[in-house]
């Protein structure tokens, strides 16, 4: 990561420098569905909106589409051996937040950004 927030717990460094995962169903924000936008926890960028959230059944908040084309950095990601991803990270920090598949909702983007709730923070918005 170019910076780390001084205020970051010790798993969050370890999920966002160090590209740990949490473990599935325990993150605060997979079946958090209020409105407003979802931040890097680390450096507070913009990275997705909670319109663009949806229920995947995976255990991680998951999103169909960034917030913007220039928030998230994409990386190849080959620390499994025989299973090649593409590891998603904070455009602004280098910050790791998780993975993109392409098994999202066919109707919207067909993808899916599978997310740490802890490499998130959440911003509500007002109606």
């Amino acid at each position: 990561m170019k910076k780390i927030n001084k205020s970051l717990t010790n798993e969050e460094i370890f999920v966002l420098k160090d590209k740990g995962t949490e473990r599935p169903f325990t993150g605060k924000f997979d079946s958090f569905f209020e409105k407003g936008v979802y931040k890097c926890k680390n450096c507070e960028a913009e990275l997705f909106k909670s319109d663009s959230k949806y229920d995947a059944g995976c255990g991680w908040p998951s999103f169909f589409e960034s917030v913007n084309e220039d928030a998230i950095k994409y990386q190849e990601d080959n620390s499994i051996i025989g299973r090649p991803r593409v590891e998603i990270l904070c455009s602004n920090c280098d910050g790791h937040l998780g993975h993109v598949f392409e098994d999202g909702p066919k109707e919207k983007t067909g993808l899916r950004y599978c997310v740490n709730s802890i490499s998130l923070d959440f911003d509500s918005t007002k109606e």
